[in-house]
């Protein structure tokens, strides 16, 4: 006998992976680019060197800087000795000494600045988005490349309004998608407190768990989300039978079996979902008979 049932509803939002460590390496300093030593996909280690950067004027200017430092040195001792000779005054002891201060700071920061010519990654993790090659000139703030984390992966999807009550922080949900092909379970790790208007969605991230390092950033994928549950039914998957692209059940009817056509939707186990040619109270055969 058909009976209406409360079957759970499941909207398939789409969304795109990315990873939770995504870092973007740019120059510090102008200079132009000396050599490359990764390029877009390789695998790099934390410290490991990506990019030299041409280091010659910063090196003249340390040198000029030491030449200053060995100066002022000189030039503080000496007043330092004057002065327990009661030979100077503690003005120009004082003086000498700031003066040999700055020198010193001018030197740490030029030595600071010689560090910036060596771009490496901060990370454990793959090379992406290289925007240079040797010769290139880089400027402060300009993006050379960018490393991610392969093993913190996320999907990104733009959830309805009317959907997104139904997600929380923390929650476990499923995750299909395109490249590796299979299911992912993952945790909601962020709900964007803005509503998109256009599209009136909110970004939600979920965190995804059992990455291998198989999932590129950008990778296609569905997240689904529980809706309100609705009205169903239901008859098992042996009832229906197939005929090209049309399907039948056999209703009882008068002592008959009557053929019906049907529409069906997903099959849910053993158990297949009837849209539209039944009624609740009608009796269907479970193993239909062979029609002459």
């Amino acid at each position: 006998e058909v009976k209406a049932e409360s079957a759970p509803v499941r909207v398939e939002v789409v969304g795109t992976t990315a990873s939770e460590e995504k870092i973007n390496l740019s120059a510090r300093i102008p200079a132009y680019v000396g050599e490359i030593f990764a390029s877009a996909g390789d695998r790099v280690k934390k410290g490991q060197k990506l990019i030299a950067l041409d280091d010659r004027d910063i090196r003249q200017q340390l040198a000029g800087a030491e030449a200053q430092l060995n100066q002022a040195q000189t030039a503080y001792e000496r007043a330092k000795q004057l002065y327990e000779k009661e030979a100077t005054t503690q003005q120009a002891l004082v003086a000498a000494e700031s003066m040999y201060a700055g020198a010193r700071a001018q030197g740490a920061q030029v030595k600071g600045m010689l560090t910036y010519a060596q771009v490496e990654s901060p990370i454990d993790g793959i090379v992406t988005d290289r925007r240079v090659e040797t010769g290139d000139l880089a400027n402060p703030g300009m993006l050379l490349l960018a490393v991610y984390d392969p093993l913190r992966m996320r999907l990104e999807a733009p959830v309805p309004v009317r959907l997104v009550d139904r997600l929380a922080l923390g929650q476990e949900v499923e995750v299909a998608l395109e490249r590796p092909a299979r299911i992912f379970k993952g945790q909601v790790a962020e709900i964007v407190s803005e509503v998109d208007a256009a599209s009136r969605t909110q970004l939600v991230k979920v965190h995804l768990d059992g990455v291998a390092g198989d999932v590129l950033p950008g990778t296609f994928g569905r997240l689904w989300v529980a809706a309100e549950a609705r009205e169903a039914f239901f008859v098992p998957a042996s009832a229906v039978r197939q005929i090209g692209q049309l399907a039948f059940v056999q209703v009882v009817r008068d002592g008959r079996a009557v053929r019906r056509l049907v529409k069906t939707g997903p099959a849910r186990g053993d158990r297949v979902e009837i849209l539209s040619g039944l009624r609740a109270g009608e009796t269907v055969l479970a193993n239909p008979i062979l029609e002459g």
